[in-house]
């Protein structure tokens, strides 16, 4: 049984299932400067999970939950917003969370986690009130766990997320500016203890670079567990239970 997951580039991550469910993560697609697919690409969606309303993160997901009928798993924040954008609240393909709630959508369970980075949403003529950031824990039929950061500085509870959820793979911004830099990806590899973590958010901007080497030898450093899994854009990693 195996697990595929996709960078698309930036913090967008594409995921599909053993039962060829599929999720997308932080869909930013039509705006994102590296990612290697259009927008009218994206044929198929059974779940879009947005982390928070920034534009590099919320992207196209309203586009593409009404264009495939994909669960939209958000803040209800988020959920509100994409109501005035046609998707009703709370009802049929609309799943607003908050941190510590779960749902379980597909087969799949999704758990809402806490996050430490700020938001706003951004309508491009508005800034609106928001409700700061989250990340996700999947877990995929077969019992595949995954566990998405979105942006967040390092904090302590990661070390409660990985004694609670003993994710598999742990995928971590690692660009530093807006997120953790990679020593604090490190730590934050350390705390989870998955078999392997994935660095992102990273590489699209100037400003926004990490040295993915430099990377490995810290958390090698820190624990021999992790197995760091540095993808190029469009690459995908196959996790085989």
């Amino acid at each position: 049984m195996t697990t595929k997951i996709r960078w698309l580039g930036h913090a967008t991550f594409q995921v599909v299932t053993n039962t060829g469910k599929m999720i997308y993560l932080d869909p930013w697609i039509s705006k994102n400067p590296v990612c290697p697919i259009k927008l009218e690409d994206v044929k198929q969606a059974n779940i879009v999970c947005v982390t928070h309303s920034h534009g590099d993160h919320f992207g196209d997901a309203i586009e593409i939950a009404k264009k495939t009928k994909a669960y939209l798993v958000c803040t209800p924040e988020i959920a509100r917003y994409a109501q005035i954008e046609g998707i009703p609240y709370d009802k049929g393909n609309s799943c607003p969370l908050n941190i510590g709630g779960s749902v379980e959508l597909e087969g799949v369970k999704i758990v809402m986690t806490n996050a430490v980075h700020t938001t706003e949403l951004w309508t491009g003529s508005q800034l609106l009130p928001a409700s700061g950031a989250c990340g996700y824990v999947i877990i995929t039929q077969d019992g595949v766990r995954i566990y998405f950061a979105g942006d967040t500085g390092l904090f302590g509870d990661m070390r409660l997320i990985g004694e609670i959820y003993s994710p598999n793979i742990a995928i971590l911004p690692v660009g530093g500016r807006y997120n953790m830099t990679i020593l604090e990806g490190a730590y934050a590899s350390l705390f989870l203890n998955p078999e392997f973590v994935i660095p992102m958010h990273h590489g699209t901007f100037p400003n926004q670079m990490a040295d993915l080497e430099e990377f490995k030898r810290l958390v090698k450093s820190l624990s021999i567990k992790p197995e760091v899994v540095t993808l190029k854009v469009g690459e995908t990693f196959e996790y085989k239970r």
